[in-house]
């Protein structure tokens, strides 16, 4: 299985949901490949933005080694499930699907995790967001990987 997370510019959300679904396959010992991706180009190879990475630090999870990059038509070849973290992205992922199957591999990732047409919104302009964003991914890949692998009775 490999997912790939992706928001607008792959420094706030996407890297916190790579590194949070990471930490939680490893905690498994499930060998799944996650990876994450902007719709924006302006990134590029960049750290992940200070405050997602001082937000997953204080929860043991070392996000230093991603690099921003953006999302491309491959990607709909080498990932299984795409998550985005809200309604813009998911469309503008969407457009770029080049058959229905790719399609069907587009998820918001609020709403895979709880049934509903949430978005997990961008802390960029708000400091105080990223505990939220952190909190909001945190149990959403939990859920998912529930649904991906129910646990074992």
């Amino acid at each position: 299985m490999k997912i790939l997370m992706v928001c607008l510019g792959n420094i706030c959300r996407s890297p916190l949901a790579e590194g949070i679904m990471k930490t939680k396959l490893l905690e498994r010992g499930l060998p799944w490949g996650v990876d994450s991706a902007g719709t924006g180009s302006w990134n590029i190879g960049n750290l992940p933005d200070p405050r997602s990475i001082s937000t997953a630090r204080k929860y043991g999870i070392d996000i230093t080694g991603q690099r921003a990059r953006q999302f491309t038509r491959h990607d709909f070849e080498a990932f299984d499930l795409i998550f985005a973290m809200d309604r813009q992205n998911y469309e503008d992922v969407l457009r770029l699907a080049p058959t229905t199957q790719s399609r069907d591999k587009v998820r918001l990732i609020l709403e895979a995790a709880h049934g509903q047409r949430q978005e997990v919104p961008d802390p960029y302009y708000d400091d105080q967001g990223f505990e939220q964003v952190y909190r909001m991914l945190d149990d959403a890949c939990e859920k998912i990987l529930l649904q991906l692998r129910p646990p074992i009775a």
